[in-house]
């Protein structure tokens, strides 16, 4: 520019906005909350729902203990964009967030206030003592909250959900007396995972496996009676893990189907367990290794076994000096489908009062009154009056290994029963809670038989439960991922009964009487009388449950219908997933703002899940709805970090949602979830932190750009797509073919594929592209020029997609995007739909001859780009490349825009002679050539484009078209 040559810099139209670069989201997100809370969005949203088709994602409640971990921030952030996108699509999208209350972990914190005080639970009042539990649930639950709200979840925060509150206690026992007048309920003595520590019974959901080390045995059981030759003075070796289990033992069991052998001893150290002469039964697969454990040396095999049948056993401890004929009788013997020889000895010993399989093999049998023992006490001791073993514990307190092993093994030692010991690491089931080992132990609990038929005449699906459940599975339900579909089915074809009972005190009491003068199998042994419920439940919506435990309950329940002393009151607690189960009727049935049906469109959590919240709510509903409560069940993974470990604080590698959000604040956060495939484990750590921070800023630049370069947009502005350039429509294509793609990953729940496609659009498509080729019309043509025009009316266009079809994403991000453009008070992004977009702007001509044109680009650019690397050009516009084209289709498809234009550069040639041999081409783009060339003529001083008619017009320094628009007139497309 000469110094006689005007600065027109004013003269053009630069973007312009306040919407800064730096997003500083841990500042400024807090005031975008306080926004929300002041214009209530999530209310006004349902006031003005008017005729919209509800849309309930109901909430999996989290326990109200402990602040949140990464788990929690995916699973909510997950829920969030749910319901967030599902708005946005056009339904009333309703979000009643809950806590589960009830149960164990609180009653072991107050239990542990309790110990560091020195004061002991069962001294306390039980009512005192739940009034704690309560108080100690609202208190987590109110920081919990305001945890959920900072990461952005839209929900009815001022009314949520608590398994304590009075009306919800009221309905889980309205549920529970549904099983008891259905039939189902029924008391039953039988193995259950039983936790020492916590002394209580626990579900199949509270047990979590890890490694552990435990003592391995091989004990001898003589022969005692037998017809068969072969075995006698022989004894049956068996094999188990739990020595504890060996005093509880009442048979042996062995598989029809394999080759036994009786086997002789010919040679054995001296000092050992086993010496020669003696003869022993072992599966014939088996009978080397398990000789190696004992040392064996040299042994042969004598004879087949032949016919087991019509044998009985001897057990270790018969005839023991001081066993008070504890043992003396004989064993049963017979065989079980169960038994195979892939490991122990080919024999099983039984304990049915600690071995599900072994229980039931026993109980069809119809001899559970044979082999049934009380020897296990709730703390896991043996009982006082058991000879060699009272009060020996399996564990000791703290869940450690415990003094009843080894008595046991030190006993078999000296009765010479004891063939060979040693350890052995396997997964072995733990408490989730206490993190100490648990045992099977048969104790009375109370059950809901699965497989007997409910007496509610709500058939459609079957006739039991279990009935019910897989076919809801297969009929009702669709499963994300569909993985989810096979876990939940297979669990329900092979689960046992449903145990619902706890011996703990803080919960939802199983509200029923039994009578004293009948025993459990009696028809008449369960009070069922609908007079009796009535009175329990209402006391309960006034007072909670607590009413059961209040004295003179059970008089004032029954009333003067019944005589209070011919029944008993049971004091066990629900399993606190019976609770959660059946949060489906107080929530959904109960509230306005639930279901119609009571059948929730969405549950969502993890993949644990399947075993715990899906898997209960399944259960408790085919109970007492017939069916699921549940249109669509969505599953995410486990969150580990960067390397792929389980988070520990132990290894020093958990990631904390709150430092997160300090640091980058929850938008990042949330753009992290909406990256990762959810139904898979995911990683995260600082670096793959970072890396998400990074996308963030490449996807905030360019709403920052669309901002600035709508700066006094108006509707007066607006141009239709008929009267648009070829470009402009163009992009309305791809927005088109968008909205699709949005709309059908929302519905789907796949965030990932939503976010991918639109930040590819972003940065490919809009940033490197269609912005970069009409930012020099946006700047430089006049301000009614209709090329402007349209390129301002399609960024408008994209504007109001983008910014809605990512809020559910970012929902910070994309607010303030809004606000900028559109401030008010009132105003919000998360008060909009996402925008119905023409189907007539799709144009698949258009489209096909738009990506050639991208195609032929691409080479172009890269031949500019090594121009620019070796420092031949500066800018794109000193360019005017030659591009050689084979294709005449293309070439004449290519003469039909200003590709220079389309290339940024003041000029280009297209021709379709023969590319010389120094042309620059991209292997991947055959029949293209580029041959770099500068512009000739002078630089405008506005515009920069290199073109050779600057200076030949009115204003000086200046190209056509930069002189047309100096002096007001509009420059045509």
């Amino acid at each position: 520019m000469s110094a006689e040559t005007p600065n027109y810099k004013d003269t053009l139209f630069l973007p312009k906005t306040d919407f800064p670069m730096r997003a500083g989201l841990p500042k400024r997100e807090p005031e975008w909350l306080e926004h929300w809370a002041k214009i209530g969005v999530y209310d006004r949203l349902r006031e003005t729902a008017g005729d919209r088709k509800p849309f309930v994602l109901h909430d999996g409640p989290p326990y109200a203990n402990g602040n949140l971990h990464i788990g929690h921030a995916l699973n909510k952030t997950i829920k969030d964009m749910i319901v967030r996108s599902h708005q946005m699509m056009g339904f009333d999208a309703r979000y009643v967030p809950g806590w589960d209350c009830h149960g164990l972990p609180i009653e072991w914190k107050i239990e542990e206030q309790y110990r560091k005080k020195g004061r002991n639970k069962d001294e306390v009042p039980i009512n005192d003592f739940r009034a704690e539990c309560r108080k100690f649930a609202e208190g987590w639950v109110d920081v919990q909250r305001e945890e959920f709200k900072r990461l952005g979840v839209t929900g009815n925060w001022a009314n949520p959900y608590l398994t304590m509150d009075f009306h919800a206690e009221r309905v889980i026992a309205e549920e529970f007396m549904k099983f008891l007048m259905n039939g189902t309920l029924y008391q039953g003595s039988k193995p259950v995972m039983w936790s020492p520590v916590e002394k209580t019974a626990l579900a199949e959901a509270e047990v979590e496996y890890h490694d552990k080390e435990s003592f391995t045995i091989w004990v001898k059981f003589p022969v005692a009676e037998t017809g068969n030759d072969a075995l006698k003075g022989a004894s049956v070796v068996i094999w188990t893990t739990t020595p504890w289990t060996i005093p509880s033992n009442k048979a042996v069991v062995y598989s029809a189907d394999i080759s036994y052998g009786v086997y002789e001893v010919t040679d054995a150290p001296e000092d050992n367990w086993v010496t020669a002469g003696e003869r022993y039964i072992i599966a014939d697969k088996l009978a080397e290794g398990v000789f190696a454990k004992a040392r064996v040396t040299e042994y042969t095999r004598v004879s087949d076994a032949g016919d087991l049948s019509g044998t009985s056993l001897h057990h270790p401890l018969a005839n023991a000096e001081g066993s008070d004929g504890e043992w003396d009788d004989p064993r049963d013997f017979r065989a079980a489908d169960f038994v195979t020889d892939d490991e122990g000895t080919g024999f099983v010993h039984c304990a049915p009062s600690h071995g599900l399989e072994e229980y039931e093999l026993y109980r069809d049998l119809n001899m559970l009154d044979q082999v049934i023992t009380y020897n296990v006490m709730e703390d896991g001791g043996f009982r006082a009056d058991l000879p060699f073993f009272g009060g020996k514990y399996i564990l000791n307190r703290k869940g450690g290994e415990g003094d009843a092993n080894k008595t046991v093994i030190d006993k078999l030692v000296e009765v010479g029963g004891l063939f060979a010991r040693g350890k052995i690491k396997h997964s072995y089931p733990h408490s989730w809670r206490s993190k100490a080992p648990v045992i099977y132990r048969n104790t009375p609990q109370w059950f809901a038989a699965i497989d007997r038929e409910v007496g509610d005449g709500q058939d459609t699906y079957g006739k039991t439960i279990r009935e019910r459940a897989l076919a809801s599975i297969d009929q009702l339900v669709t499963w994300t991922p569909k993985t989810g579909r096979n876990r939940l089915h297979s669990m329900m074809e092979a689960r046992p009964d449903w145990v619902l009972s706890r011996q703990r005190a803080w919960g939802v009491p199983l509200t029923c009487f039994t009578r004293k003068d009948k025993l459990p199998t009696d028809p008449d042994f369960l009070l069922r009388d609908p007079a009796v419920n009535a009175r329990i439940v209402d006391a309960i919506e006034i007072e909670g449950a607590d009413a059961w435990y209040a004295e003179g309950a059970k008089e004032r329940f029954l009333g003067s219908d019944h005589n209070p002393e011919e029944f008993d009151q049971v004091t066990d607690i629900l399993d606190v997933w019976f609770d959660s189960g059946s949060t489906h009727a107080f929530v959904l049935r109960d509230r306005e703002d639930g279901t119609e049906d009571g059948i929730a469109d969405v549950y969502m959590e993890g993949t644990d899940q399947h075993r715990g919240w899906f898997h209960s709510s399944l259960l408790q509903a085919c109970g007492t709805l017939g069916r699921a409560p549940y249109r669509n069940v969505v599953t995410h993974g486990f969150t580990l970090d960067e390397k792929g470990m389980k988070m520990s604080k132990s290894l020093g590698n958990t990631i904390a949602p709150q430092d997160v959000i300090k640091q980058y604040g929850a938008d990042i956060l949330r753009l992290w979830v909406a990256q990762t495939d959810y139904t898979a484990d995911q990683r995260i750590g600082p670096e793959i932190i970072k890396g998400t921070a990074d996308s963030y800023r490449r996807l905030r630049n360019t709403m920052r750009f669309m901002l600035g370069a709508l700066d006094g947009f108006s509707d007066a502005e607006r141009i239709e797509p008929a009267d648009m350039p070829e470009l402009e429509r163009f992009m309305l294509h791809r927005l088109a073919e968008l909205d699709a793609v949005v709309r059908e990953g929302y519905a789907s729940f796949d965030f990932r594929q939503v976010y991918e496609r639109l930040f590819q659009f972003c940065t490919l498509e809009c940033s490197a592209f269609y912005f970069d080729i009409r930012k020099d019309a946006l700047y430089c043509d006049g301000e009614d020029s209709p090329r402007r025009r349209a390129c301002r009316t399609v960024l408008d266009l994209i504007f109001h997609r983008l910014t809605t079809w990512l809020a559910p994403i970012l929902c910070f991000t994309m607010e303030d995007v809004w606000l900028t453009r559109f401030p008010g008070e009132d105003s919000s992004v998360h008060l909009q739909d996402f925008p119905d977009t023409p189907a007539d702007w799709k144009d698949a001509e258009l489209a096909a001859k738009w990506t050639k044109i991208r195609t032929v680009r691409r080479t172009v650019t890269g031949a500019l780009e090594v121009e620019r690397t070796e420092k031949r050009i500066g800018s794109s516009l000193e360019a005017a490349p030659t591009v050689h084209v084979s294709d005449a289709e293309t070439l004449d498809l290519l003469r039909t825009t200003s590709f220079e234009d389309i290339c940024i550069t003041s000029d280009v040639t297209l021709t379709d002679e023969p590319a010389p041999d120094t042309a620059f081409t991209l292997p991947e783009i055959p029949g293209i050539a580029v041959v770099p060339g500068r512009a000739s003529g002078e630089k405008c001083a506005r515009c920069w484009k290199i073109l050779p008619d600057v200076g030949t017009h009115e204003h000086l320094g200046v190209c056509g078209r930069c002189d047309t628009a100096l002096s007001g007139a509009a420059v045509t497309a």
